[in-house]
């Protein structure tokens, strides 16, 4: 037994991938990946297209096999097992529901082909689950997206898998149908207790449900952690802009105070809690995101124990309703973003005033300067960049 598959048994986990790397012909799609997933997790696989999640989901599912390393399930290896002796099921995005059945024999489907003869109370145990309790006689096309999808996941659950895989399975929904299903799968994940592995591109959906993130980025995990671990104190630039919105401005490190790492941004210095420092030496990034941050007029407040940037100019003002989006130009004239509440206790701003950035240090993190500061941020266009915004 090797120490990743010791890992796994001491862990509880029921998921082990160790060093499993898939190939397509020259192009590595996953590239030695380590991973634990802990039973009864709702477990998340973030990334954007082509970042090699659904390959990795697909490999657990046994419909792609790996290039190189192991898969282990409840301690069993299961890396050359045929897909249909693998206790998983999935559930994917276009639902393949059987058109000719009704939602009761779509859900039975499963018992049946194992033989199983009353299906009735099962069956009924799992549309309840589903709120579709009085749905059993419809066909799936009298059902809309959302109702579609829950026999799906209906269907799935009945088999009692050990890990439920769930390709994109909310991608074709509109967003007000999208945020109420994913409170129910996490409401219906949480009641059953088996094992969720969710692939998504979308942030808010993989910080919605899941109790563990991996971020994965061009066949391999940039960071795993807790949705409030990434945001807050995320460990690479990727994963600050793929996972929300940051602001990452060059800086020099000075040293230490204290428990604080001291760095230089153009004539101030900002102060940032050592543990939530990447980098503690020579170039880096200085991070912070733009809800931590408040505006005042130019001058008008004192330090404190903020960090403060001075000498900005507002250049553009978005009302969004329970927020105002600031974008506001820097002396080196690097654009930042503030977001501020709409609770009316802060003065609001219009473009071409003068203003100061005022946020506590231990919302402040720093990251590696070698890093790409627009690494994982997919609005970003090189080509239509403001100047000072490469910087």
């Amino acid at each position: 037994m090797t120490a990743s598959h010791a890992a796994s048994d001491a862990s509880g986990a029921d998921l082990a991938l160790s060093s499993v790397t898939k190939r397509f012909g020259s192009f590595t799609a996953v590239d030695d990946l380590d991973l634990l997933v802990g039973r009864g997790q709702f477990f998340a696989l973030l990334g954007p297209s082509g970042c090699g999640k659904t390959t990795t989901l697909r490999m657990v599912a046994g419909l792609e096999e790996p290039t190189a390393g192991r898969i282990d399930l409840a301690g069993k290896d299961i890396t050359r097992l045929k897909p249909y002796k693998r206790p998983v099921n999935t559930v994917f995005q276009n639902y393949a529901l059987f058109p000719h059945l009704n939602i009761f024999e779509n859900v039975a489907f499963g018992l049946r082909r194992r033989g199983v003869k009353d299906v009735k109370g099962q069956v009924q145990d799992m549309l309840d689950l589903v709120e579709l309790s009085s749905y059993g006689g419809r066909r799936p096309g009298q059902l809309s997206g959302g109702q579609q999808q829950r026999v799906a996941l209906a269907r799935a659950l009945i088999n009692r898998p050990q890990v439920l895989l769930l390709d994109e399975p909310l991608g074709a929904l509109d967003l007000k149908l999208r945020r109420q299903m994913q409170i129910e799968l996490k409401r219906i994940q949480t009641e059953v207790g088996i094992t969720f592995i969710h692939v998504t591109h979308d942030q808010e959906e993989a910080m919605t449900m899941a109790d563990t993130i991996a971020v994965m980025n061009e066949g391999v995990i940039e960071q795993m952690g807790g949705p409030t671990e990434l945001y807050d104190n995320p460990a690479t630039t990727f994963v600050s802009n793929f996972l929300g919105q940051s602001n990452l401005v060059a800086g020099e490190v000075l040293g230490q105070s204290g428990h604080e790492l001291v760095v230089a941004v153009e004539g101030s210095k900002l102060g940032v809690p050592m543990d939530r420092a990447r980098s503690t030496s020579g170039a880096v990034w200085v991070g912070v995101r733009p809800e931590k941050v408040f505006l005042a007029a130019s001058g008008t407040e004192t330090e404190d124990n903020d960090n403060v940037l001075r000498g900005a100019v507002v250049t553009d003002v978005s009302f969004i309703g329970v927020s105002t989006q600031y974008l506001v130009r820097m002396p080196w004239s690097q654009e930042l973003t503030v977001f501020e509440q709409n609770t009316g206790a802060r003065e609001s701003f219009r473009p071409g005033d003068a203003v100061d950035l005022h946020w506590m240090a231990a919302h402040t993190f720093v990251l590696d300067a070698a890093q790409d500061a627009h690494a994982g941020d997919e609005t970003y266009d090189a080509d239509l960049a403001p100047a000072g915004a490469g910087t």
